[in-house]
C-alpha cells in the first residue's frame, strides 16, 4: 500500500505505514540469505523497477553484520533459528504498521517453536525466502533528537493497561517538543502476552516509532530453552536484540535476560538458582551470540558514532547491588568492545531511577559482576508503572505507586546531539515541572516508621491484623519543636534526576544558601538503609495505603481491597504498607536543622545545580514551643456558650 501522507507524526515527521518485502521461497537447501535495501519512493513496500538500492546500509542475521553493496545488496549465512534484519541507517527511517511499530525484520524459524506455548509462540515459517528486501525512506534529520526512555509498564491485566493509557499516553500525545522516538525498557507486559495488541494500539496514539526491550516478564514462562522464549515476543513485536541509527547515534537493544538459565549461567558463583530442579529461573547475562554481534557491528560502525545500550535488567545497580540475577553477568566484555566511544546505557527492571556518572561505585559490583565503576553514563529510566501499580489514587485515578527509591511513576527524555545531551525525568500523576519532593525527617517520623517496619517484617499468619500506627497517628512532620531538634531533624530533598555531580544547596528565609549533604556518595560504599535514609514524603505515602480497605457488596472478589499484578486480592483490610517502601535511595539530599533554631514560620528553597540546568522548589515549615492540640478543640468550643462561659 501506499504511505499515508496525510496522517503526521508527533515530531511532525509524514507517516510511513508499510512493511519489508519477503519473497517466497521454496528451496530448503539455501544456505544463504539475500536480497536488498531499496529507496521507497512510492511507500508502498515492495522493490518496484524503478526504485534504486541504498549502498552501505547495515544488514544483519543476528550474528553477522555486513553493508550492501552499491545496488543496496547483501547476502547473509541462513542460520536455522533468526532474525534478518536491517539497521535504520542515519538519515533514513524504515517503515511502521499503523500502530507505528517500526518493520524493519523478518523471523525465520522453519519448524516454529518446538512446542505449544501458552500464548501461540512463533508459528512456522517455512523455507527460506528467495529474498528480502528492505525499504527506506529519507528521514528529516537535524542537529538534534530525543527520545522517551520508558521503563516497565508490566501491566498485568486491562485495567493496568487503563491506568497505562491515562497516565504515560496522555502525557506524551500533548508533549512539546514532541520526541522522535519511544522506547520501552522491557517488562513493557506483565507475564500476558495477550495484552501486547492492546498496548501496541494504546501506543500508537503516541504516533512517534516505538521500540521493545525484551523484559523477563515479556518471554514465554513455558518454554524450555531460552532459544525458545522470546517466540511469542517475535511474532508479536520482532526481534530480541537489534539496532538503529537516527542521525549520529546507534541505538543498541540487548536482550540480556537468560531464560531458563542453566549450566552456562551457573559457571560463576551466586548462580546456583539456574540449576535449580523445582523451579526454571532467570539470569542477566548477554548470550556469547549476542556478545559476537555486538562486536561485529561495533567493528562496522564509524568510531564518531554515540552507542546508546538499551537493555532490561541493568548493567549494574545501587538498588540490587550485590546480586547476580539482577546485573549483567559479562559487562567486562561489552566495556572491552566499547572501548573509549561515547556511550550511554538504558535500562530498567528495578522500579527505579538511579542514574550514574562516569566513576561512580558501589559496594557488591565487584564480586557480583566483576565491575569496580561505571565507565560512562548508566541510566535505569525509572518506571512507567513505578511501584507495580500500587498505593493509593492520584487525582487521575491511577495509582500513586511512588517507587522504592522514593520518585513518581514516569519515563525518561533523552535529547542528544554532537556535543552534548540532557536527561529530563517527567514524573507522572503530580505537576509535571516538579523535580523533587521536600520534607522533613524529625524523631517521630522515625519512630513511626520503624514500628510499622517491624511489624511488617512479622509473619503474617501470627502478627496483628492492624499494624501498629497509620498515616492519621503520625504527627505533623512539618512542624517541630525544640524536642524534635534536640533528637534530630533534618531536612530531606528526593531530587529525583540528580547524580553524584548535582550540587545541591537550602536556604532558610531566604538566608545564605549552605551545602546538603547526598546520604550516599557512590564511592564505593554499601547502600545505607532505614529510617534515617529514607525519604518521608514517599514513606509516608507507601506505609499506609487506604485503598487495601475498599469494601462493597458487588460480590466480585477482586473488588475488594484490591488486585496488584498477578496476586490474589489484597483487602479488604485495615490501611498498611503496600508494595516497595523508600527505605534508600540514590538521590536524597539532606540537612539537619539547628538545634537552636527560633520559633517561627519557615520557608527552605531547595536549588539543585544539575548538568545543563538549574532545578528549585521549596518548602514551608514551622518551628514552634510545644505542639498544638491536633484536632477539633471540643474543650474550647464547649467551654463558651451564648455569651458566658459553660457551667
Amino acid at each position: 500500500m501506499d504511505a499515508d501522507t496525510s496522517i503526521l507524526g508527533a515530531s511532525g515527521q509524514s507517516s510511513y505505514f508499510s512493511q519489508i518485502e519477503v519473497v517466497p521461497g521454496s528451496d530448503t537447501g539455501r544456505e544463504t540469505i539475500a536480497g536488498r535495501v531499496f529507496h521507497d519512493v512510492n511507500g508502498n513496500g515492495r522493490l518496484d523497477r524503478a526504485e534504486a538500492g541504498i549502498a552501505n546500509v547495515l544488514v544483519s542475521n543476528g550474528l553477522d553484520v555486513v553493508r550492501t553493496d552499491v545496488e543496496g545488496r547483501y547476502e547473509l549465512v541462513a542460520r536455522d533459528d533468526m532474525s534478518v534484519f536491517v539497521v535504520q541507517p542515519q538519515g533514513w527511517r524504515t517503515p511502521t504498521n499503523e500502530h507505528w511499530i517500526p518493520q524493519f525484520s523478518y523471523q525465520h524459524k522453519p519448524s516454529g517453536s518446538p512446542k505449544a506455548l501458552r500464548f501461540g509462540g512463533l508459528p512456522p515459517t517455512g523455507p527460506l525466502p528467495e529474498a528480502i528486501n528492505f525499504p527506506l525512506r529519507p528521514a528529516e534529520t537535524g542537529a538534534s533528537h530525543s527520545c522517551l526512555m520508558i521503563g516497565d509498564v508490566q501491566v498485568y491485566n486491562n485495567i493496568e493497561l487503563g491506568y497505562f493509557r491515562d497516565s504515560v499516553i496522555a502525557d506524551v500525545i500533548g508533549r512539546k517538543p514532541s520526541p522522535h522516538c519511544a522506547i520501552f525498557l522491557g517488562d513493557v507486559l506483565g507475564d500476558d502476552l495477550g495484552l501486547m495488541p492492546r498496548l501496541q494500539a494504546l501506543s500508537g496514539a503516541m504516533r512517534v516509532p516505538q521500540y521493545y526491550v525484551h523484559g523477563n516478564h515479556d518471554f514465554d514462562f513455558d518454554a524450555d530453552s531460552d532459544a525458545d522464549s522470546a517466540d511469542t515476543w517475535r511474532h508479536l513485536y520482532g526481534p530480541a536484540y537489534y539496532a538503529f541509527e537516527i542521525d549520529d547515534t546507534l541505538f543498541v537493544a540487548l536482550d540480556n535476560v537468560v531464560y531458563p538459565c542453566g549450566e552456562e549461567d551457573a559457571r560463576l558463583p551466586g548462580r546456583e538458582f539456574c540449576l535449580s530442579p523445582d523451579r526454571k529461573a532467570y539470569n542477566g547475562r548477554v548470550s556469547d551470540t549476542q556478545i559476537t554481534w555486538l562486536e561485529n557491528l561495533l567493528v562496522q560502525a564509524p568510531q564518531d558514532r554515540t552507542i546508546v545500550f538499551l537493555h532490561h535488567i541493568p548493567f549494574v545497580s545501587f538498588v540490587d547491588h550485590t546480586s547476580t540475577q539482577h546485573q549483567t553477568d559479562n559487562l567486562a566484555d561489552i566495556y572491552a568492545l566499547v572501548g573509549n566511544r561515547r556511550a550511554f546505557s538504558f535500562s530498567g527492571h528495578t522500579h527505579t531511577l538511579e542514574i550514574m556518572e562516569p566513576g561512580d561505585a558501589f559496594e557488591g559490583w565487584k564480586s557480583a559482576v566483576n565491575i569496580a565503576s561505571v565507565p560512562f553514563k548508566h541510566v535505569i529510566a525509572g518506571a512507567a508503572s513505578g511501584g507495580w501499580w500500587n498505593g493509593d489514587f492520584d487525582m487521575d485515578g491511577v495509582p500513586m505507586s511512588l517507587s522504592r527509591l522514593g520518585e513518581p511513576r514516569g519515563y525518561v527524555v533523552f535529547g542528544l546531539n554532537t556535543n552534548d545531551y540532557s536527561l529530563d525525568f517527567v514524573p507522572l500523576g503530580t505537576d509535571a515541572a516538579r523535580t523533587m519532593a521536600l520534607s522533613l525527617n524529625t524523631p517521630s517520623y522515625r519512630k513511626w516508621f520503624d514500628a510499622i517496619l517491624a511489624w511488617r517484617a512479622e509473619p503474617q499468619e501470627t502478627r496483628h491484623r492492624v499494624p501498629p500506627y497509620s498515616l492519621n497517628d503520625l504527627p505533623d512532620v512539618k512542624l517541630v519543636t525544640p524536642e524534635d531538634l534536640a533528637g534530630g531533624a533534618f531536612l530531606t530533598a528526593n531530587i529525583w534526576q540528580a547524580t553524584s555531580a548535582t550540587d545541591v544547596r537550602v536556604s532558610l528565609n531566604g538566608g545564605v544558601p549552605v551545602q546538603m549533604a547526598r546520604t550516599q556518595e557512590a564511592r564505593g560504599e554499601a547502600p545505607r538503609v532505614g529510617a534515617e535514609y529514607s525519604d518521608p514524603y514517599a514513606a509516608m505515602r507507601q506505609l499506609s495505603v487506604s485503598r487495601m480497605a475498599l469494601e462493597s457488596r458487588s460480590g466480585i472478589p477482586a473488588a475488594q481491597g484490591y488486585v496488584a499484578g498477578r496476586r490474589t486480592a489484597t483487602g479488604p483490610q485495615p490501611p498498611q504498607p503496600a508494595g516497595p517502601v523508600a527505605d534508600r535511595s540514590l538521590h536524597v539530599w539532606r540537612f539537619s536543622l539547628p538545634v537552636d533554631l527560633a520559633p517561627g514560620v519557615y520557608t527552605a528553597r531547595v536549588t539543585a545545580y544539575h548538568h545543563d540546568r538549574i532545578l528549585a522548589e521549596q518548602m514551608v515549615f514551622e518551628v514552634v514551643m510545644e505542639r498544638p492540640q491536633p484536632r477539633w478543640r471540643a474543650d474550647v468550643w464547649s467551654a463558651f456558650q451564648n455569651g458566658a462561659p459553660a457551667r
